[in-house]
Formats: C-alpha cells, sequence, structure tokens
C-alpha cells in the first residue's frame, strides 16, 4: 500500500479562462476502491489525466506510483484486430494468459480474446479492457465510466468483477454500482475536495445532514446580523441626535440645562458610538463566521415539464410482434406490451436484443424523423399500433450530431433560447458553456442538451433511449423527482437500477 499525495493542484486547459481545478490537495491510499464523484464538468476526467501525465499543472502529485487507464483508445484500424493482438499496445508488460485469468473472474468466453475487436459487443469489449487492465501488477488502476452503453447483465458482470478488485479510482454516476463495489469516495464539491470512508449512499446521507447544518447555521448567522444591524443603527441615531443636541437651547422649553451640560451630552455620545463601533465588529464577525458555509451546497433544483393529454386511453398497443432487419432472422418474436396515458414503460434486455429497434418502428408509424437512419430496413410482424396524432419528445443515443452554438442549435431547432438556457443552468451547466461549440461539450454536457430540449417540448409521449449516459448523478436526481412530480407518459431504454426502479411502472423484458 503507497499513499498518493495530491497537493495545491492547478490546472485549466490552455486557451480557455475556465479554472478546471483550484488548490486541489487531498490524500489517499492506493490499497482503496475508491469511487469519484462529482458534477459533470467538474474535472474527473481531467484528474485522472494528470495522474497520467497528459498535462503540465501547478502544484505537486507525488507517490511513485504507476498508473494505467480504462477505457483503452482503440482506432479503426484496430477495431480489425484481435484483443490479443491489441494487448501489445495495450499493456506490453502482460502476457495472454494473465488476461485469460482475468476473463475467467469477469465470467466472459475466452475466445473473445481471439476474434476481431470490432465484432465485440459494448458490453464484451468492456470486460475484456478491464480483463487487461487488471491483468498487471503494482499499478494504480484509473477506471473511468465503465458501463455506459451496457445492458444490464453486463453492468453485474463489471460489478461483481470490481467487487472482488482493490486498487482502482472509479469514476461512475450509477448509484448501484458506487454503493456495491467502492469503500471510500473523492468527491470534487463546488468549491472543496473531501475525502470519506464508505460508499455513495453514506456519503450522500451525511452530506445531507452537513447541508442541513450548514443552512441552519446560515440563517442563525443572518438572524443574528439582522439584530445587530437594526440595534446599531438605533444606536447611531440615537448618538447623532444627541450630538446635535450638545450645542444650543432653548433656556425656556429646556429650563433643567445650563452650559455645563454639554460635557455630559458629549460623554454620552461617545458612549452611544462606542456601543456602534461594537456592534459594527460583531456584525463582521458574524459574516466572516457566515462565509463559506454554503459554498458546497448541493442543491437538487425542481425542474418543469408541460406533457401534454393525449385524448385516448392507449397509446401504443403491441400484439404477437416481432422485428428484424431485411434478410435476418428476427430479434424477438410475440412481443406483447401496451403504453397508456401515465405509463413509464422501460424496455430492458441484452444489447442487440431490439430495445432501440421498438423505439424506431414507432417514431416511423408515428412520423417522427429522427437525426439518424441507422435502422434502416426494419420490418414490423404482428400488430404494432401507434395512436394517430400523437406529438412524440424524442432523446437519441448518440449526441455526435450536436455541434455549433447553442444559440445555432436553437435557431435551427426552433427551440426558445432563453427557456432552454434556464433548463441547462438548473442542470448545473455554466453560463461559461453558453458561448462554446457544442463540440467541445463533455459527453455528460451533451446529454445535458438533449435532455433540456425534450423538456421543453411539449408532447404526449416522452421516448428516451438511454438519457442518462454520462450524466451525473445529481442531475438524475433531478430528472427522477422531475418525472415523479409530472408523471409524463414515458417509453425508456436505461440501465441504472436506482432510476428504474424509482420511476417506472412497468418494465418489458426482452
Amino acid at each position: 500500500m503507497a499513499q498518493l499525495r495530491v497537493t495545491n493542484l492547478t490546472f485549466s486547459y490552455e486557451g480557455t479562462s475556465d479554472t478546471v481545478l483550484e488548490n486541489v490537495s487531498f490524500n489517499i491510499d492506493t490499497d482503496w476502491k475508491l469511487g469519484l464523484i462529482g458534477r459533470n464538468g467538474k474535472g474527473k476526467t481531467t484528474l485522472l489525466n494528470l495522474f497520467l501525465g497528459k498535462y503540465e499543472y501547478e502544484g505537486s502529485i507525488t507517490g511513485g506510483i504507476c498508473f494505467d487507464y480504462f477505457p483503452y483508445r482503440v482506432s479503426e484500424k484496430d477495431l480489425e484486430k484481435t484483443a490479443d493482438e491489441l494487448i501489445l499496445k495495450w499493456k506490453p508488460q502482460i502476457e495472454s494468459w494473465q488476461v485469460l485469468i482475468q476473463l475467467n473472474q469477469i465470467n466472459m468466453d475466452a475466445e473473445c480474446l481471439y476474434r476481431p475487436f470490432g465484432t465485440l459487443s459494448h458490453g464484451e469489449r468492456t470486460r475484456v479492457m478491464l480483463a487487461v487492465l487488471f491483468a498487471g501488477d503494482n499499478e494504480f488502476l484509473l477506471v473511468d465510466e465503465p458501463t455506459n452503453h451496457l445492458d444490464t447483465q453486463a453492468r453485474e458482470n463489471v460489478k461483481k468483477y470490481l467487487i472482488s478488485k482493490k486498487g482502482f479510482i472509479l469514476v461512475s454516476h450509477d448509484r448501484d454500482l458506487l454503493d456495491a463495489v467502492v469503500d471510500h469516495v473523492l468527491v470534487l464539491n463546488r468549491k472543496t475536495v473531501e475525502v470519506q470512508a464508505g460508499n455513495f449512499t453514506s456519503w450522500w446521507e451525511n452530506k445531507e445532514k452537513s447541508d442541513a447544518f450548514a443552512k441552519a447555521e446560515n440563517e442563525k448567522h443572518l438572524k443574528e446580523i439582522g439584530k445587530l444591524k437594526t440595534s446599531a443603527d438605533r444606536s447611531d441615531r440615537w448618538a447623532i441626535k444627541s450630538e446635535n443636541s450638545k450645542i444650543g437651547f432653548d433656556p425656556i422649553k429646556e429650563n433643567d440645562r445650563n452650559i455645563s451640560t454639554r460635557s455630559y451630552i458629549g460623554a454620552k455620545t461617545k458612549k452611544m458610538q462606542a456601543r456602534v463601533k461594537s456592534f459594527e465588529k460583531r456584525i463582521d464577525r458574524e459574516i466572516e463566521e457566515k462565509e463559506g458555509l454554503l459554498q458546497d451546497i448541493e442543491q437538487v433544483i425542481d425542474l418543469k415539464l408541460n406533457p401534454l393529454r393525449f385524448h385516448k386511453q392507449i397509446l401504443v398497443n403491441a400484439y404477437e410482434m416481432s422485428l428484424n432487419y431485411a434478410g435476418c432472422k428476427p430479434l424477438f418474436n410475440d412481443l406483447r406490451f401496451q403504453i397508456k396515458r401515465g405509463d413509464r414503460v422501460i424496455l430492458s434486455g441484452e444489447n442487440g436484443c431490439g430495445k432501440s429497434s421498438i423505439i424506431k418502428a414507432i417514431l416511423d408509424l408515428a412520423g417522427f424523423r429522427a437525426q439518424d437512419d441507422e435502422h434502416a430496413g426494419l420490418c414490423v410482424s404482428g400488430t404494432l399500433d401507434v395512436a394517430s396524432g400523437l406529438i412524440i419528445s424524442y432523446i437519441n443515443q448518440n449526441t455526435s450530431f450536436l455541434k455549433g452554438t447553442l444559440k445555432d442549435y436553437c435557431q435551427k431547432n426552433g427551440f426558445d433560447e432563453s427557456l432552454l438556457l434556464s433548463i441547462l443552468r438548473k442542470l448545473d451547466l455554466s453560463r461559461e458553456q453558453f458561448n462554446k461549440n457544442m463540440e467541445d461539450f463533455s459527453e455528460g454536457q451533451k446529454k445535458k442538451v438533449l435532455v433540456a430540449s425534450s423538456l421543453i417540448t411539449p408532447a404526449h409521449l416522452y421516448i428516451w433511449d438511454e438519457p442518462l449516459n454520462y450524466i451525473d448523478v445529481f442531475s438524475r436526481m433531478q430528472i427522477e423527482k422531475l418525472i415523479l412530480e409530472y408523471e409524463p407518459t414515458m417509453l425508456l431504454v436505461e440501465h441504472d437500477v436506482v432510476f428504474g426502479n424509482k420511476i417506472a411502472t412497468q418494465k418489458v423484458k426482452l
């Protein structure tokens, strides 16, 4: 076990005014299973890249530790090679037999190591890379969002595998994965960084308590400051009034006064002014104690949705339905499900079983034009009825079509720019991002653009295909709360177990 020490780490990307990390300091043990938590854009992946020495920075990272990073970079040419051949590129110090041992532990057939990498599914690629990653020795491993695009079973395989390992940092927004795997968390708060023993849930419970305490303390200080300001203002007025009466008086109306009273009034005024200064010092002290109390508060700000109410009870009806692509065998047979008004239906099943194809078939029948035509040649057998006149709001898995500024995006799609930006601010997209091209956004930020676009689109049916990939856990909780409050009719593909259990009224397993 070794200690990784980070001291006064500061970093910003060249050509930008944004400081990603500022004076960050913490110590961690390389024997831990450490979860790295933070909002999109807070610098999680950047921190991992700094550990790898990819960028110059201010401050220090010490400990004499070797790192390795998941996922490995895969080029177009690499897709034609086998994973066994790619080991030499990814981790040249290990041998195939070491990877085979890890493949057995991650519940994967050894033959995947000898197939062209491009023929493997997302889940198979992830597990092969993790097997290679953990096959070495004496390294502190950096695992960056391993469950994106994975189906439920593949996530379970990855989760069980990581539970058996130690000595890594895991970046993930999957609460189920974080709770099952990690024993410590490193949290990039809004202004500070903290390290704490436990998993996501234990940290979040502690944070809610500390946030509630900070809010209560802040409120107490505000009340005390208000009282002190009132007292100071009253004493100041008395002092001014007394000082003004020191010179000159009406001997008829103020027959008890004489010239010697002046010194008495002066002493009284001085005492009042001293009291004012005392109040001001106490106010300054209260303000100083108040400062910083709310700097790390994570407020899950309420979002709004305006779903349309459809006149029919049943929006989508599938009966003994099957799907296939021209010349290919059916993806499934005899599928039955309905989407009724107010239902939130989640499609589940392995990658490639036809979940996105069902969505494409529904969109086609509704006359909805998607951003891509990757499902061209799709044939429907059996019954799939979509109510006529249905208005759909759709979130695609793909974000590659997001180009240009948010202003351009709004003009192209007819969105209210101020409304979209307002939703994005609530989803914690900083104002600095509004002037950037979307190509420069992180994947999580791109996903937030799609979610915000859907939220400002009134619709009878919201169809979201893996909307939460890369989105931070705080925004996931915001979206959960929104759905439970407004109860829109939805069809979703989403593998986040916690999210699905909270919002689904029906699950359809393929």
